[in-house]
């Protein structure tokens, strides 16, 4: 193994444990050995490729929206638009643990932004990323005729506005609130404006 790849393979192990140790206690409480140890590093090693929390948690936060995004995408050339629209509808919300973990980065994200003027940029950053990636997959189904054509940037706006809003509710264990009850009121909203199915498509 070359070190540019065990470089690489560290890195990757050590933002896949700062995302669990941040998410399972909150970025205010974590220590760089947590995450050295989660990640099976020195804490020198650590602070090699992260010198500072601060540093680390950015990183961690734009490693768990890539992951998500890049498997999301991978058949975005061939799969019909409305099925990787529906794609990313699923994975804006805490459909599963990975993701319910994800969340947890978000609401800490959240939380620090309110108090750190970094952090606030940072967070409106990472949703103009989203909105992009939301925006892309709407003007692929317009571009291929498979919508109709609509305000681009004020669905993904709506979108993204609505799935904060089901998520946190899901986050709390809302009993009112399931998530096929959350996919299917946002799917509306999309469908409406796509001229598509009530229906959400199945992957």
């Amino acid at each position: 193994m070359s070190t540019k790849v065990r470089t690489a393979d560290t890195r990757e192990r050590i933002l896949a444990a700062a995302c669990e140790v941040i998410a399972e206690i909150g970025f205010e409480k974590i220590r760089m050995r947590m995450v050295a140890e989660r990640a099976g590093v020195s804490t020198a090693l650590l602070h090699y490729h992260f010198d500072t929390r601060e540093k680390l948690f950015t990183e961690a936060m734009t490693h768990s929206f890539a992951n998500t995004a890049l498997d999301v995408d991978r058949d975005a050339d061939t799969a019909p638009a409305a099925v990787i629209l529906a794609r990313i509808l699923r994975n804006l919300l805490p459909t599963d643990p990975e993701l319910r973990q994800d969340w947890r980065l978000w609401q800490e994200l959240w939380a620090r932004a309110l108090r750190d003027e970094t952090t606030r940029t940072f967070a409106v950053d990472l949703y103009a990323q989203l909105h992009t990636w939301v925006a892309d997959a709407v003007r692929r189904g317009i571009e291929s005729g498979e919508f109709t054509p609509t305000d681009v940037d004020e669905l993904s706006t709506l979108v993204l506005s609505l799935s904060d809003g089901y998520g946190i509710r899901l986050m709390l264990r809302d009993p009112t609130v399931t998530l096929d009850s959350a996919l299917t009121a946002i799917w509306r909203q999309v469908s409406t404006a796509l001229g598509l199915p009530d229906s959400v498509p199945v992957d």
